[in-house]
């Protein structure tokens, strides 16, 4: 890898400040890619369900994993930021592959979850750690530090147990995968904020949390120590409403508004 894939590798690892947090609102092209760099953000996320439908697939590694390859290298070619890529759990690929593919695209992050995508059942979470150290492993070979955000789903399963459990079993699963050489956690749909405020100092780590209706503020959140915030889909169905409006005036006769 050259040596400004090593750098920007670099600089993604060192915006991950907690109190200070990496604002990510995910790309799913190009031309998105784009338009976050140039509205000042430091780097770039992808969001899998994003690419996949703008792809003309479905989310859940449903998308052949060349194409998402081919995705994530037009973005990261589009600017001069750093790209972390969403690459749900690596679409069936070892480790060592799956780094070879990422660094090939010129991105230099990213994210693997530890629910299989087309079912949703959780891993078990020394699979996931495996799994992990596997890519941390592979990105040492490579002399990358790439960035590894280990996605937590266990706030995706139904409720029913005790706010407790889903808790503590979050904070095991994410120390876990620290500890098999995950940079940062991302326990998806956690947005309470007293159960963040236990989470993030239990995994003495980066947390990302997921920016969506009903979650904290920004403000709120850089208060709760929260280092990355990212968007996932939101920003690609934001848009797609915007043109279906846009394409409803314009059926009806009327100009561009």
């Amino acid at each position: 890898m050259t040596e400004s894939t090593a750098a920007r590798a670099v600089a993604l690892r060192a915006l991950h400040r907690p109190g200070d947090p990496l604002v990510l609102p995910n790309a799913w092209d190009a031309g998105s890619a784009r338009a976050v760099a140039d509205a000042g953000f430091p780097a770039v996320a992808t969001g899998s369900a994003a690419v996949a439908e703008s792809l003309g697939y479905a989310d859940g590694e449903r998308t052949p994993p060349a194409e998402m390859f081919a995705a994530v290298t037009r973005i990261a070619r589009a600017v001069a930021v750093p790209v972390t890529a969403d690459l749900e759990r690596g679409y069936g690929l070892g480790p060592a592959e799956l780094v070879s593919r990422l660094l090939d695209t010129g991105a230099v992050g990213l994210n693997l979850e530890d629910s299989d995508p087309r079912t949703g059942v959780l891993v078990d979470a020394e699979e996931q750690a495996d799994l992990l150290a596997g890519v941390r492993a592979a990105a040492d070979d490579a002399c990358v530090k790439v960035v590894v955000n280990a996605r937590v789903d266990v706030y995706l399963r139904p409720g029913g147990e005790p706010a407790a459990d889903r808790l503590a079993e979050a904070i095991r699963r994410a120390r876990r995968y620290l500890a098999a050489g995950a940079d940062s956690v991302y326990p998806i749909l956690l947005a309470d904020p007293a159960q963040l405020r236990s989470f993030v100092p239990a995994v003495a780590a980066p947390v990302n949390v997921l920016a969506r209706p009903g979650a904290p503020a920004l403000a709120e959140l850089a208060a709760l120590g929260v280092a990355r915030v990212s968007y996932g889909s939101g920003l690609y169905a934001a848009t797609r409403a915007h043109t279906t409006r846009l394409l409803a005036a314009v059926a009806a006769g009327g100009p561009l508004a």
